[in-house]
C-alpha cells in the first residue's frame, strides 16, 4: 500500500516555525508525504517578517502542474497567498486536476502582526473559500472575511462560522486560539451540525506557526481518509501537545515555533 501524500500550496518561512517548512514537518511526524507549491518568499524568524518576494503566477502553475501530474495527491493544504494573481493561479490550477479535500488556511497576517495578504486580494480570496472542504480562519481571519466585529464568545463564533459557510465552504473550523478564558476552544461548523474541540489553554510565548500546524495536521488526516471530524480531532490533540512542549525547544527569541516532533524530546 502506498504512502498518504499531502501538498501545501503557501509561503516558505527561513526560520522553519512556519509556513511550508511547518507544514511538511507536520505530515512527516503525522505519517504523511509532502510535496510542496511556494507561492512567496519571505524573509522572516520568530521575532517578524523583514521581506516578501512573491513568486510569478505561471511559476505557482508550473509548480502545481509538475505536483499534481505526478503525485497522488490525498489532500491539500493551502496557506499563504499574497496577491490576487496568486489566488487566480491556485484556483485554475485545481480545477484541472482531481478534486482531493482542500484544507484552506487564509492567512492575512503573521504572528507578529505583518501583513501578508496585499491590499485588493481580499475579495479573491473569499471566492476560493467555495473550493475548500474545510476553512481554517482564526478569529481576526474570520472577522475580516465577513468584514465583521470580531467574535466575542463561542455564539459569536458559531454565527461566523455559519456566514462563512455562506460563502460556499464544505466546513468552517473557526479556531479560538487567540481568544481569552482558561480554554482554547475551536468549532467546527458545516451545514448539518457543529462540534466543539477544546483545550487548556497555555501561556506560553511559542506561538509561531500554530495555525499552519493545525491546518496542515487536517490536511495530513483527510489524506490518511479519516472522516473530517476524526481529522480534526487528532489535529487538535497534535497541536495541543506540541504548543504544551513547545518551551522545551527553546528555538528563536520572538514568537518561538512549535515543537512539530515533541514526542521525540
Amino acid at each position: 500500500m502506498s504512502v498518504p501524500v499531502a501538498v501545501t500550496i503557501a509561503g516558505s518561512d527561513p526560520s522553519g516555525g512556519a509556513g511550508i517548512a511547518a507544514d511538511l514537518k507536520t505530515f512527516a511526524a503525522l505519517g504523511v508525504y509532502g510535496g510542496c507549491v511556494i507561492t512567496a518568499l519571505t524573509a522572516q524568524n520568530t521575532k517578524g517578517v523583514f521581506g516578501i518576494h512573491d513568486v510569478p503566477a505561471d511559476f505557482i502553475v508550473a509548480q502545481m502542474d509538475a505536483v499534481f501530474s505526478d503525485l497522488d495527491v490525498g489532500a491539500v493544504k493551502i496557506g499563504m497567498l499574497a496577491n490576487a494573481p496568486a489566488i487566480d493561479a491556485v484556483s485554475a490550477s485545481l480545477e484541472r486536476y482531481s478534486r482531493p479535500p482542500v484544507v484552506l488556511d487564509p492567512i492575512m497576517a503573521a504572528s507578529s502582526g505583518e501583513k501578508l495578504l496585499r491590499p485588493g486580494a481580499l475579495g479573491r480570496l473569499r471566492k476560493l473559500i467555495s473550493r475548500a472542504r474545510v476553512l481554517t480562519p482564526n478569529l481576526a481571519e474570520a472577522a475580516a472575511l465577513l468584514d465583521a466585529p470580531l467574535a466575542c464568545d463561542e455564539n459569536d463564533m458559531r454565527a461566523q462560522a455559519r456566514g462563512l459557510l455562506a460563502l460556499g465552504a464544505g466546513a468552517v473550523l473557526i479556531k479560538g486560539g487567540h481568544g481569552s478564558g482558561p480554554e482554547s476552544v475551536d468549532l467546527l461548523v458545516d451545514a448539518e451540525s457543529y462540534e466543539r474541540f477544546a483545550a487548556p489553554r497555555v501561556a506560553t510565548g511559542n506561538t509561531h506557526g500554530t495555525g499552519c500546524t493545525l491546518a496542515s495536521a487536517v490536511a495530513a488526516g483527510l489524506a490518511k481518509g479519516l472522516p473530517l471530524k476524526t481529522a480534526v480531532r487528532e489535529a487538535k490533540a497534535y497541536v495541543s501537545a506540541a504548543i504544551v512542549a513547545a518551551d522545551r525547544l527553546g528555538v528563536g527569541f520572538g514568537h518561538g515555533p512549535l515543537h512539530h516532533f515533541y514526542d521525540r524530546w
